[in-house]
């Protein structure tokens, strides 16, 4: 199986920044995209970013300019820069990763606990 454990959550203040990491562990034969998906109070999950393997990146409106995902192929990690927090960023952060555990199953999205971030006016 396959686990993604998240990292880097807590309370800011509106300008600050904080920075996330999602690591996926386990039986794992290749990683295509990874990404980051937040949910607020009584509200959706949206997707905020995502990351191919070889690094192409796609952002929500809301936060291009101001967050920055990357990732690390060789420790199966993913990171999200978030800068110039709002409060209307304030939502639960999950990590996802569409893996294939063997060369020849297909890819399944796994998802992270979550992490929460609270950015305080």
């Amino acid at each position: 199986q396959v686990q993604l454990v998240e990292s880097g959550g807590g309370l800011v203040q509106a300008g600050g920044s904080l920075r996330l990491s999602c690591a996926a562990s386990g039986t794992i034969f290749s990683i295509n995209a990874m990404g980051w998906y937040r949910q607020a109070p009584g509200k959706q999950r949206e997707l905020v970013a995502t990351i191919t393997s070889i690094g192409n990146t796609n952002y929500a409106d809301s936060v291009k300019g101001r967050f920055t995902i990357t990732r690390d192929n060789t420790k199966n990690t993913v990171y999200l820069q978030m800068n110039s927090l709002k409060p209307e960023d304030t939502a639960v952060y999950y990590c996802n990763a569409a893996v294939k555990t063997y060369w020849y199953t297909r890819e399944f999205n796994y998802w992270g606990q979550g992490t929460q971030v609270t950015v305080s006016s």
